[in-house]
């Protein structure tokens, strides 16, 4: 893996014994000595650290930056207003199949600085820069930041030990200081589901900064977790990955997404087509499927009708180790009625699985 980026905590995850994988052409952790389901579990039961630093981070700035944005991503930024994250999603102008889907952290009207996923970061700029006015510079600083997530029940008691602050609403972020040696975004958001913050500061605190979250969290049973927990935690909720769930070929409608559409805006990439597929009604959709026995689905596995009409495959499937079943995702036709009992083929065997809308677990990740 030697042509591989490498975050700016390697080193600390080398030395915690992580498990590395390749994700968006980075190393990243997949899972540490504790394994996945401690980790899922003490983000669900406590709190736990993650080292995302591989999702891409680009400026857009200029006097016309959030005017640029509003027009190109399909979410409205007039829905929200400056200190708020905003997740929204790249659309293909004639198809509106989905580039990326990524969060929009508005500053004010000339600094609006995006998180893409990794392997799409790329793409996002290049479609930006390429219809930029004059006045707005599109910059990738991929490699510049590092960006944590703390996540779970005891995430504000973590940030309060090292002094960040806490508490704020819901998909709203503020600047501030680290031990008076750098600035930290903390944003109230993450892909968990559960209560929690996203951190995003420059690599020269990033070491000090993920020692002191380690260090504040132990008597919190705070651990360390990687993607292989992030992609648990997240398929629980029923939140898509790109690449996976939704894809280029993939639309908002298809995918569950058009509350990410500012449906009501002059222009986005890709409204014509989008539009014209949401009165006609989107022929699939992703639905949640919860396993009936003890199945576990896997991405790529055929879902058929119980009668083996096949319909589609699995794009997400793992073992939900909350509920201690299969769960997974996948796109259904929407002439399978929601509450429907499919078959998944598991490995040669037909597994019962029913349909179902998720998020498969409850949280209070919006609650104040």
């Amino acid at each position: 893996m030697t042509d591989l980026l490498l975050s700016p905590l390697h080193d600390r995850h080398e030395a915690l014994g992580a498990k590395f994988a390749e994700f968006g052409g980075w190393s990243m952790p997949l899972e540490y000595p504790s394994g996945v389901v401690k980790e899922h579990t003490a983000v669900r039961e406590a709190v736990g650290v993650f080292d995302v630093s591989h999702l891409g981070k680009v400026l857009v700035s200029g006097p016309g930056a959030a005017a640029y944005v509003n027009a190109t991503l399909s979410n409205d930024l007039g829905r929200v207003g400056h200190g708020k994250a905003q997740y929204t999603l790249c659309c293909d102008e004639e198809t509106g199949g989905i580039v990326d889907d990524l969060i929009a952290y508005f500053h004010n009207d000339s600094h609006v600085l995006l998180v893409p996923n990794a392997a799409n970061s790329a793409e996002v700029v290049r479609r930006l820069q390429a219809q930029a006015p004059d006045d707005v510079s599109v910059r990738d600083h991929h490699t510049e930041y590092v960006v944590l997530a703390v996540q779970g029940t005891k995430s504000d008691e973590v940030l309060t030990k090292i002094g960040l602050p806490v508490g704020h609403d819901y998909m709203s972020f503020v600047e501030a200081r680290f031990r008076d040696v750098g600035g930290v975004v903390v944003c109230r958001t993450g892909y968990t589901g559960e209560r929690g913050y996203e951190l995003i500061a420059k690599n020269d605190i990033a070491a000090p900064l993920w020692d002191a979250l380690l260090e504040a969290g132990e008597e919190f049973g705070i651990l360390p977790c990687g993607l292989g927990a992030r992609d648990t935690l997240r398929t629980e909720m029923g939140y898509p990955l790109h690449g996976q769930d939704i894809t280029l070929d993939v639309t908002p409608n298809q995918g569950g997404l058009g509350w990410a559409v500012g449906w009501k805006k002059d222009a986005f990439w890709g409204k014509d087509a989008l539009v014209a597929e949401r009165e006609a009604g989107p022929k699939r959709r992703l639905r949640g499927l919860l396993a009936v026995g003890r199945g576990i689905p896997r991405p790529g596995m055929g879902v058929t009708l119980v009668a083996d009409v096949p319909l589609c495959d699995i794009t997400s499937g793992t073992f939900s180790p909350t509920l201690r079943k299969g769960i997974g995702l996948a796109l259904v036709p929407t002439f399978v009625d929601p509450d429907a009992e499919l078959g998944v083929d598991v490995r040669g065997r037909r597994e019962i699985f029913r349909s179902v809308k998720p998020p498969f677990v409850d949280t209070s990740v919006r609650e104040s």
